[in-house]
């Protein structure tokens, strides 16, 4: 029994110091609970420090990406942009479609443009390529619009134009615009010696963009819209005439460019005239008088006639046509006829053959007609 109290006392002493040692711990770390707010405050300000740096760097990064894409998709020169873009393209049809490109008549007449100016080169068979397109600056305008210049290589040619433009609404907060001045312009066309012609290539005849049609007046001038900015290389080139080609840079909205183009004469049409010429006066020739009706050489003898005159062409013209306005005239050429007729004196009987070259000029008219035929006419020469 005693043992056993004293193996519990045993225990009890063993164990004592096992108890105690977590006290003294706890004692230790009594001041604990008064420094854990201190590190947890501290921790607590780099935490709100970092999160504020990665917010403001992340409202930039937003800010940054906003501003780009503001740029590349919603501003006036990404407006711009896209429309020279189709231009660049060939796409005619949907650059009609941008925003304040396509006008009416009553537009183009209050802009000083004829109203009924033809649509007939605003296709992509008329467009010539428009390279290295660049914006070079934007600038915003007291009245709301900005003007935006852009330079460009069309052809061998550089240019530079200036587009106004203006807001036009909004899709959701992302604003989209329009031309405040449309991007066309007027070529007013007059074609001398031809009713036909080409644009970069595409055939164009003044009778189907008049608004006169069949009756249209050679002379009269004919309107046809363009794009701005565009390089149009006008041509003639046809069986009668030919020219070398005149560009033409349209580089201002809504302005008028006069074009007057001269064609000449091909080498073909020369010909045949020289060749009508020819049968014209070999047709004279066949009439046996001294004055063959309607041709350009004839005799006059104050002698009776004891035989029928022969005629015959000794020298043919060279002919050479030259522009008359919207047709062609053949200038004044030297050439010789022959005759061959006895003559009977009035004063004796006596009978002498004349046998001589008769020198004589002619000029004359070349008149295309509406089926493209020529009509000729030839004079004197007087």
């Amino acid at each position: 029994m005693d043992d056993a109290r004293e193996g519990t006392a045993g225990d009890a002493v063993g164990r004592a110091p096992t108890a105690a040692a977590p006290a003294v711990g706890a004692d230790a770390a009594a001041p604990q609970p008064a420094r854990r707010p201190a590190r947890r405050r501290r921790s607590l300000g780099r935490d709100l420090t970092a999160i504020g740096i990665v917010g403001v760097l992340l409202v930039g990064a937003f800010g940054a990406a906003g501003a780009v894409l503001y740029d590349d998709l919603y501003s006036p020169s990404s407006f711009v942009r896209r429309y020279l873009d189709l231009l660049s393209t060939g796409n005619a049809a949907e650059a009609l479609t941008v925003p304040g490109v396509a006008v009416d008549s009553a537009a183009l007449q209050n802009s000083g443009l004829p109203a009924d100016a033809s649509e007939a080169l605003l296709r992509r068979a008329a467009l010539a390529p428009l390279t290295h397109p660049e914006i070079t600056s934007a600038t915003a305008e007291d009245d709301g619009t900005t003007t935006v210049t852009v330079s460009y290589d069309a052809g061998p040619h550089s240019g530079t134009t200036a587009f106004r433009v203006e807001r036009a609404g909004w899709v959701g907060v992302a604003p989209t615009w329009r031309f405040a001045t449309s991007p066309l312009a007027a070529i007013e066309l007059t074609v001398r010696g031809a009713t036909q012609f080409a644009v970069n290539g595409f055939e164009v005849d003044t009778r189907q963009v008049s608004p006169d049609r069949a009756d249209a007046d050679p002379l009269e001038p004919v309107a046809l819209l363009v794009f701005s900015p565009g390089l149009y290389s006008i041509s003639v080139d046809t069986p009668i005439a030919s020219t070398p080609g005149v560009a033409v840079l349209s580089d201002t909205p809504l302005a008028k460019i006069p074009v007057d183009v001269q064609a000449q004469p091909t080498e073909k049409f020369t010909a045949a005239v020289q060749e009508q010429v020819e049968s014209f006066l070999s047709t004279c020739a066949t009439q046996q008088v001294l004055q063959p009706t309607g041709c350009p050489f004839g005799l006059v003898v104050q002698n009776r006639l004891a035989s029928t005159p022969t005629w015959s062409i000794a020298q043919q013209p060279t002919v050479t046509l030259v522009p008359d306005g919207a047709h062609w005239r053949i200038e004044k050429v030297p050439a010789v006829a022959h005759i061959t007729v006895d003559i009977r004196s009035i004063f004796d009987g006596s009978v002498r053959t004349l046998d001589e070259a008769v020198p004589f000029s002619l000029d004359g008219t070349v008149t295309i007609l509406p089926d493209g035929t020529a009509s000729i006419q030839v004079g004197d020469g007087s």
